[in-house]
């Protein structure tokens, strides 16, 4: 598989890139509705479509690379821990938000439940983990087999976390039901690709 750096959204500039367009988006949705319960909802909602949206290219890289092998699914791959650094920045922002209101407007926001900030909570945790082990050093200092496990948990768990929160909401609002049906799509994309990959 290729590995030629072509065009400008490459490498560490596809970073820049997507950081400016989610900050920019920020900026509008605050200069448009505000930073009250409305805007900062407003906000939650659009950097959880972002998060989402990011999280399932670096997901489903490898599986559409192998298994339709073109230069859009090459360009991926190859920018997949951009990608990811990319997913962890709309997630922070997004994360930023929800402290927001929860912090500023508690009184007229009922907490999330329990068992969400739990499951949220350990979802940021792989974040975290998979964002400061995504460069080179770190798979030298931690093994390529302990990388590779850290990181397989991980973005299975973040899946996890992203079916169970679009999956619930498609039970009852349709309008979920694309996303979560993209969610288990981009499952389906890499249980194929690794059983191929097993089988050949």
């Amino acid at each position: 598989m290729t590995t030629r750096r072509t065009g400008w959204a490459e490498d560490e500039r596809l970073l820049f890139v997507l950081i400016a367009a989610l900050l920019a988006m920020s900026a509008i949705i605050v200069a448009v509705a505000g930073t009250g319960i409305d805007g900062t909802r407003m906000l939650i909602r659009a950097t959880a479509r972002s998060s989402l949206l990011i999280f399932l290219a670096a997901f489903a890289a490898s599986s559409l690379a192998r298994l339709w092998p073109a230069p859009t699914t090459r360009w991926m791959i190859r920018n997949r821990r951009w990608l990811g650094l990319g997913f962890a920045f709309s997630h922070l922002v997004h994360l930023i938000a929800i402290l927001w209101l929860f912090g500023v407007y508690g009184g007229e926001t009922p907490p999330p439940p329990m068992r969400t900030i739990i499951g949220g909570g350990i979802a940021y945790v792989f974040i975290a983990l998979l964002a400061a082990t995504s460069w080179n050093g770190a798979v030298r200092a931690l093994g390529a087999r302990n990388w590779q496990r850290l990181h397989k948990a991980g973005v299975w768990y973040i899946w996890l976390i992203f079916m169970v929160s679009y999956g619930g909401r498609a039970a009852i609002n349709p309008l979920y039901l694309p996303p979560a049906m993209l969610l288990v799509g981009a499952a389906a994309l890499r249980l194929v690709a690794s059983r191929r990959r097993a089988a050949a």
